[in-house]
């Protein structure tokens, strides 16, 4: 439930947030995306792009997600952990800053910039803040709120990376609205990633890391996906081959994230 904690119960200030609530906080948050868009987006059916124009851009996902940020801000606000969201003080060995560090620079070199070029300044520059409002908003929503939902309920470092993680993949299911069937498989895939995110909080000490890594990453990913004639570009295989790679580091060197005096995660 929701309820008022003072500072001198717990050691937190702000109200509490339970990881069932925090469930329909999520649920209430992604039927605002779909939501939007459905009621104001623009038709791409007869289309191989996801964003043939500027339009479609505005209205099928910079709108939506705009709104999220609004919802997503409000509920920290309301909930009195800025603070806690904002600064993440929780140390990591030193091998892991190269994860944010080899998603920011892959997300770089794997922008499709020839296809970006042949593209309109309007499309190329809502598809930039389509990722910075991507960046903030499920950043704001899982590693901001997600991760202090079950930091607070007790749980390790190692449980609340994986409960966060999950909850992200799992709302990214709601894309089956407009993606069909493979929304399964891309919502295994953001678990990984939101793991990734989730490592970068760590390293930076700060929610504007992750903020900065996902923005990029997506704007990466959806580079190619624009314009009346998507293009594919040797530059997602980039994206793909160190989306393998990290999770295979992960998979071997999980139990190393912790510096030795916080003990391996649960």
């Amino acid at each position: 439930m929701l309820d008022k904690v003072e500072a001198e119960q717990d050691g937190r200030p702000g109200r509490r947030l339970s990881w069932p609530w925090f469930l329909l906080v999520v649920i209430v948050y992604a039927g605002i995306i779909q939501g939007l868009g459905l009621l104001i987006g623009v038709d791409t059916g007869d289309s191989d792009s996801a964003f043939p124009s500027t339009e479609a851009l505005v209205r099928n996902a910079l709108i939506p997600m705009g709104a999220s940020i609004v919802f997503a801000a409000g509920l920290v606000t309301w909930l009195g952990w800025w603070g806690e969201v904002l600064s993440y003080r929780t140390p990591a060995r030193s091998w892991v800053r190269w994860v944010p560090i080899s998603m920011i620079a892959v997300a770089l070199l794997g922008l499709n910039y020839g296809h970006l070029a042949d593209q309109s300044v309007s499309l190329v520059l809502c598809l930039l803040l389509l990722g910075l409002f991507v960046g903030v908003g499920e950043e704001l929503m899982f590693r901001g709120i997600g991760v202090h939902v079950f930091r607070r309920a007790g749980l390790t470092e190692g449980k609340v990376a994986l409960w966060s993680s999950l909850v992200f993949g799992l709302v990214h299911v709601s894309n089956a609205v407009g993606a069909g069937a493979q929304a399964i498989a891309q919502a295994l895939v953001v678990s990984t990633s939101g793991y990734f995110f989730y490592l970068c909080l760590r390293v930076g000490g700060t929610i504007l890391l992750p903020m900065l890594a996902h923005g990029l990453w997506d704007i990466s990913l959806i580079s190619h996906l624009v314009g009346d004639e998507p293009q594919a570009s040797l530059g997602m295989a980039l994206v793909i081959l160190l989306q393998v790679a990290l999770i295979i580091v992960l998979l071997v060197r999980r139990r190393t994230i912790e510096p030795a005096t916080l003990g391996a995660p649960g």
